[in-house]
This record gives structure tokens, C-alpha cells and sequence, in this order.
């Protein structure tokens, strides 16, 4: 790509999660030539989207306000607290449909490796709002990764320590699949885990 704003172009989307120079030209040119009002409606929504939206000041997902419309929703349980990585984390736990309390968002997760610490997730806020007075229980719903079991174990303890109920999303074997295929430390906590 020698034209300059056509590289630029394909250098924005590469930034995007799973999206290599193929694919990205491929967007590029998609948009280029065949959707030009796309191209402007996702220029404009971009836009808008860095001008209007931040974290919530209670729980630190997206929002529009300064608190977002599930810290407001009178409906929700008070007493538990789900602590989700990422704002995307909460999302899939909203669609689900099997959780009606709060959120904290940690917007990220401890990674010694990458240098990020304790201080870098906002254990303190997330500790603050768990020892409001109202909080009974905290539902650690990290990833099952190596840095988000670290995570719930450093989080588990500190909240602990304050006289919390702290408990682990449970795992296993996925709903309809074959355990030939399910990796190996998916199948052993999901024998140790069982009921």
C-alpha cells in the first residue's frame, strides 16, 4: 500500500483484536469501494464514542454518566459484588441473564511479567466498594487464565482478610462438548470442583 492515508488506514484497523494486515487491507479496501457511507458512519460512531464515553465512577465499565444505568438500577441485589477483568467480561455476564447484583471492573489483571501489580487493577477501590457495608458477598469472575487465577487469589485473600464472603465463578466442562477434546486442567478442576 504506497498511498500514505490507505496505509494509515490499514494501520488503525490492525490495532483492532484479532485483525492482521489481510485482514485489515481487505476492511480497508471493503469500505473504500464499496461502503463509503460504512466508512463514515464508523468514522462518526468512533468519534462520538471517544467524546461521550468514560468509566463509571462506582464500578468502571462504560458509560455515557457518571455512574452507568446498572449502578443506578434500583432492581439489582446490593449484597453481591461480581469483580469482571474487562468491561466485555460484564457484558457476557449480562447477556447470560443469571446475574442480578453489581459490578466491579478491574480493567485489567495482575501480570508480573507485563509489570502489572495490584496497585495497577485498583484493588483499593475494588476494596473500598467491597467493605461499603452493604456488600455481603464477592463473586471473583476473573478469567481462567494463569495472570486472572493470580488475580482472584491475591483479591480472595485481601477480601478476606476484611470479613467477606468470597466466593470463585466455578468451572468445568463445558455444555456440549466432547472430553477428548476439553484441555487437560479444564478436566481436572472440573473433577475436583464436582458436585
Amino acid at each position: 500500500m504506497d498511498e500514505p492515508a490507505l496505509a494509515g488506514l490499514v494501520d488503525a484497523l490492525q490495532r483492532l483484536p484479532g485483525v492482521g494486515l489481510k485482514s485489515a487491507q481487505r476492511m480497508a479496501l471493503h469500505l473504500l469501494q464499496h461502503d463509503r457511507d460504512g466508512a463514515r458512519h464508523l468514522a462518526g460512531a468512533l468519534t462520538d464514542a471517544m467524546a461521550s464515553m468514560r468509566h463509571c465512577a462506582r464500578c468502571h465499565t462504560f458509560t455515557q454518566h457518571e455512574v452507568c444505568c446498572t449502578c443506578t438500577d434500583l432492581k439489582r441485589d446490593l449484597r453481591l459484588l461480581c469483580v469482571v477483568e474487562t468491561p466485555a467480561d460484564q457484558a457476557a455476564l449480562e447477556r447470560s441473564g443469571s446475574y442480578k447484583g453489581l459490578y466491579f471492573v478491574l480493567l485489567g489483571r495482575i501480570d508480573p511479567l507485563r509489570g502489572v501489580g495490584v496497585l495497577d487493577i485498583d484493588a483499593e477501590s475494588l476494596l473500598a466498594r467491597a467493605t461499603d457495608g452493604v456488600v455481603q458477598e464477592v463473586i471473583l469472575a476473573t478469567n481462567f487464565t494463569a495472570e486472572g487465577e493470580v488475580t482472584a487469589e491475591v483479591l480472595s485473600s485481601a477480601l478476606a482478610a476484611r470479613g467477606l464472603k468470597v466466593t470463585r465463578l466455578a468451572r468445568g466442562v463445558p455444555a456440549g462438548s466432547e472430553l477428548e477434546y476439553v484441555d487437560l486442567s479444564t478436566i481436572a478442576h472440573a473433577m475436583g470442583d464436582r458436585r
